[in-house]
């Protein structure tokens, strides 16, 4: 990251220029919706059947709604390579709403509680349609597929992401084995992507209960990224610490209220002793991604000062309830100023199976910007090369 200090009449201010970012547009009932990827490095080969794997599970999961019926996500890469190689231009990535209906859709006359309706509405000055079609979750469908690519690159450096869900509605679910290859196959076969499957039917119940209900349920994802080399992030500056820049793409997932990472607010009601991770140092394991340094435990969450410390990165998020409720809440009809019902719009009971594919992808991206950051951009040949350059150095040291 590059900071260019700009002149100002009461200030300095400063100019982040990122090495690897993304931009999203489009609306929830418009015609399509766009990632567009600056600072994606040349020299990869692109297999969009895995990018299309991680949409379809965005779109699954129990207690989903009515939406995920219409749309078969499928991702079209439109610039950026050749022969389904990357060139190092800007990557455009497609995914197209079957649902486009935004020109026939009427405005909603009463804000949703928990939605920005209000807000926007007050902000921007005019409808609610114009800002419940953007802030909608529809659009992590880009999200997803830029992390999706992104997760191609890590793989490149030994890395892999996988997420999953710990909790719904309070109902907690213990992983029922262990090793990631079979937490894998525990996920998948899970209708809810817990990691332990034999709790579906609990699940099934307190989804269709709540459902009943007119009311929804939120939850709690973890991410865990594997084999992540030692210096990922930094210290130096507030605005380049790894945990920092990972808790900020989380918390601008849609729903998502609380970010932790590692033992996470535990670790505030611990003594020091119970919290930091020993160190130690196996000389068997010297040429793996932890360099030979050791922890009996991961309490950091695989980051200390804004840096990866060749741990493991365990990241959670807590997901509320979804705002649309078939029960609505008090709200208020904004031309009569009259008390009533919130409007409402076509919406799950429960979304946190989606989540945990949104926040694993958003996760990814955002460690493949440090390790870009890191080891370069320009190619993935020359990344490889200053990767094992750096790791050759540091077994060294």
């Amino acid at each position: 990251m590059i900071h260019i200090w700009l002149t100002h009449s009461t200030r300095p201010k400063t100019l982040h220029i990122i090495m690897l970012r993304y931009f999203t547009a489009g609306e929830s009932h418009g015609k399509t919706l766009l990632a567009m990827i600056d600072g994606f490095p040349a020299g990869l080969e692109i297999d969009t059947d895995p990018i299309d794997v991680e949409l379809a599970r965005r779109q699954g999961g129990y207690g989903r709604g009515g939406r995920q019926r219409i749309e078969t996500d499928k991702v079209e890469v439109m610039t950026g390579v050749w022969h389904n190689t990357t060139i190092g231009s800007p990557i455009a990535l497609q995914v197209i709403n079957r649902d486009y209906k935004l020109e026939r859709l009427e405005d909603l006359p009463r804000p949703r509680p928990g939605h920005g309706d209000l807000t926007g509405a007050i902000k921007y000055l005019g409808p609610i349609r114009g800002i419940l079609e953007r802030a909608s979750a529809r659009e992590t469908a880009v999200r997803v597929a830029a992390g999706a690519l992104a997760k191609q690159l890590l793989a490149e450096f030994g890395m892999t992401v996988f997420g999953y869900v710990t909790e719904i509605g309070g109902l907690a679910a213990e992983p029922k084995s262990d090793g990631l290859e079979q937490q894998k196959i525990d996920r998948d076969a899970s209708i809810v992507y817990t990691l332990n499957p034999d709790m579906d039917d609990q699940y099934k119940t307190l989804i269709d209960t709540t459902g009943k209900n007119g009311d929804t349920l939120g939850g709690i994802v973890e991410v865990r990224v594997e084999g992540v080399p030692f210096g990922l992030g930094t210290h130096a500056q507030w605005d380049k610490k790894l945990d920092g820049r990972l808790a900020q793409a989380v918390m601008a997932v849609q729903a998502i209220k609380g970010v932790e990472i590692g033992m996470g607010f535990e670790a505030a009601r611990r003594p020091g002793s119970e919290v930091h991770d020993p160190i130690h140092y196996d000389a068997s394991q010297k040429e793996t991604s932890n360099l030979g340094y050791t922890r009996p435990t991961n309490n950091a969450g695989g980051l200390e000062a804004g840096m990866t410390n060749g741990q493991p990165l365990i990241i959670r998020a807590a997901k509320k309830p979804i705002s649309t409720l078939r029960k609505p809440l008090e709200s208020v009809n904004l031309e009569t100023k009259e008390k009533d019902e919130a409007s409402y719009e076509r919406s799950d009971v429960c979304a946190v199976s989606a989540a945990s594919v949104i926040v694993e992808c958003v996760v990814a991206f955002e460690v493949a910007c440090a390790l870009v950051d890191k080891f370069g951009g320009d190619s993935v040949q020359e990344m490889k090369a200053r990767f094992d350059l750096f790791q050759s150095m540091a077994r060294e040291r």
